[in-house]
């Protein structure tokens, strides 16, 4: 193994080196798989300087980093936008994915403000395997009102069968 210097910053490492331990400058190029090749896609018209839609998936072909959607509606495995569809993600408005946070989530793992749906749910209202809010609907829940399979609050149980009722109409 023969030392080189860092054509960046000067520091001396070992040639085997992918980059630079210290500025991280590349030293060669990463070999990247087909099947790891990104996808990114952007459209030209922005809203506060972020493009409306934003697609970015697996890494990009240059440098091998994870790619991130970062748009008003943003998609790909890691993304934030105000609508994001993702792996991992931030919807402010609006998340759905496997861990998503935002005001409203739907994912495995949501983390919500207002309503969350998932394996894993919080919010105002929480409804989940394991969930924790105000009103809970889950198998095991933890909050004020809930309705799971050890406790009935009928407050609970009122608030859910209302939003049954309009979504599926009385009977």
């Amino acid at each position: 193994m023969a030392m080189i210097n860092c054509p960046e910053c000067g520091e001396k490492i070992s040639d085997k080196a992918l980059s630079c331990p210290k500025c991280g400058n590349p030293m060669k190029p990463i070999p990247i798989n087909v099947f790891w090749r990104g996808y990114e896609w952007k459209t030209k018209t922005q809203i506060l300087g972020l493009p409306l839609i934003h697609i970015a998936i697996g890494r990009d072909k240059q440098t091998g980093k994870l790619l991130t959607a970062k748009g008003i509606i943003a998609i790909g495995q890691f993304g934030i936008g105000l609508i994001t569809i993702a792996q991992f993600g931030v919807g402010l408005l609006f998340g759905l994915g496997q861990f998503v946070a935002g005001f409203i989530s739907i994912s495995q793992f949501a983390l919500a403000y207002y309503f969350g749906l998932g394996q894993f749910a919080t919010g105002i209202t929480a409804i989940g395997q394991f969930a924790y809010g105000v009103y809970v609907r889950a198998q095991l829940g933890f909050g004020e009102h809930v309705w799971s399979s050890q406790i009935q609050d009928p407050e609970a149980i009122e608030y859910f069968s209302r939003i049954m009722s309009s979504l599926f109409g009385a009977k």
